[in-house]
């Protein structure tokens, strides 16, 4: 069954999720603000929850349509084909968010789309009352500008969430930036990667997972598993398909270093659920007294900001440091991630190129130093 999609991301990562998906199979690849629309088949699904690093979630966009009036948004809702994805008794709750709409109450929305499905379904399935007890569909709506696309959320818990992580540090770096930061980086499976402020481990696990191609999704279900439309004989197939494209051989190493010992107990043991352990070699020491361990390297990382982790005087003398350990030098590349506006001044250079990220709602600039 051909469907369309759609994968939320991080502001920024648009370009990166577009080439990911291009790779897996996805037709009709079309970028917006902070999300990627897409179509393909059951087995493109299967593979987009699996091997998507860099999405949020994957989506099924079962239509979209202009509406400025409830009677426009329920007519709209109704006349599309629910009864392709929901059962008789499955359960189909509703959620989503408008801006800059005509239609601005969510809660009226939500319910206006709830009613309008029902009101579908009852009449293809010739009952009046549904128990929703059976598999959960979970309805997402987005109107922006009074455009509605009405989805199906084929994820369950966001992709970010790779199951090597329960526990993280203070302020934890997502998954998705980390493992974006590591592709901007152009990371290689010959290369050594540096995190001297490596908190629960994210940016290094990111890394080697993303050189040795393993699937982020591996390790995770998602709710889809349920859909009787995408069958098990399809998750089954896309699974073995991306172990076996993991790569074992490689000389890659990372090294990780931290001020704070139990947070190395946890990045630690986060590598090790995450499969990639021995690549990853962890030791309490500061950043101001950084001392590679090989004569070439890459550093990516995300010092800590913001007033409750540093005052600001305390930002600017990190980067002060990081300014003094990471010298300009043949073989070396560095990537910080950071919302000081003054950052580069601080560092001391220019950077030789910036690209704007989100850190959550914190917009930050990615400094790359390689020249």
């Amino acid at each position: 069954m051909n469907m369309n999609f759609t994968a939320p991301c991080i502001f920024g990562l648009e370009s990166l999720v577009s080439d990911e998906l291009k790779k897996m199979g996805a037709e009709n690849v079309a970028a917006e603000n902070g999300r990627v629309f897409f179509s393909g088949d059951e087995y493109l699904a299967a593979r987009a929850n699996l091997r998507s690093r860099f999405s949020e979630r994957i989506m099924i966009v079962v239509g979209s349509f202009e509406a400025h009036s409830f009677e426009e948004l329920f007519e709209a809702t109704k006349a599309l084909p629910w009864e392709n994805f929901i059962g008789e008794f499955d359960e189909f709750p509703v959620k989503g968010h408008s801006v800059n709409s005509d239609l601005f109450s969510v809660s009226d929305c939500q319910s206006i789309i709830k009613k309008a499905i029902v009101e579908r379904l009852k009449t293809k399935y010739n009952v009046q009352w549904f128990e929703e007890t059976g598999v959960k569909f979970q309805i997402d709506f987005s109107i922006m500008k009074n455009k509605v696309h009405l989805m199906i959320d084929t994820t369950g818990t966001g992709l970010h969430k790779r199951g090597y992580r329960p526990v993280a540090n203070e302020a934890p770096i997502k998954e998705t930036l980390a493992a974006a930061m590591c592709a901007l980086s152009h990371l290689r499976p010959y290369h050594t990667l540096y995190d001297p402020m490596c908190g629960s481990g994210t940016i290094l696990i990111e890394g080697a997972m993303l050189v040795h191609n393993i699937a982020p999704g591996l390790k995770r279900h998602f709710a889809s598993e349920r859909f009787p439309f995408i069958q098990y004989e399809i998750w089954e197939s896309e699974r073995e398909k991306a172990e076996s494209e993991i790569i074992t051989e490689s000389d890659f190493k990372a090294y990780g270093f931290d001020i704070n010992r139990q947070t190395l107990e946890t990045a630690r043991e986060n590598a090790i659920r995450a499969g990639v352990a021995d690549k990853i070699e962890f030791a309490r020491a500061d950043i101001r007294d950084f001392a590679p361990r090989s004569e070439k390297g890459t550093v990516i990382t995300n010092p800590p900001y913001g007033e409750r982790m540093l005052s600001q005087k305390e930002v600017d003398d990190l980067i002060r440091s990081m300014g003094r350990v990471f010298p300009r030098k043949h073989g070396w590349s560095y990537s910080i991630i950071s919302p000081s506006e003054t950052f580069e001044e601080s560092f001391g250079r220019k950077a030789d190129k910036r690209r704007k990220l989100y850190n959550g709602m914190i917009k930050c600039q990615l400094y790359f130093y390689f020249k």
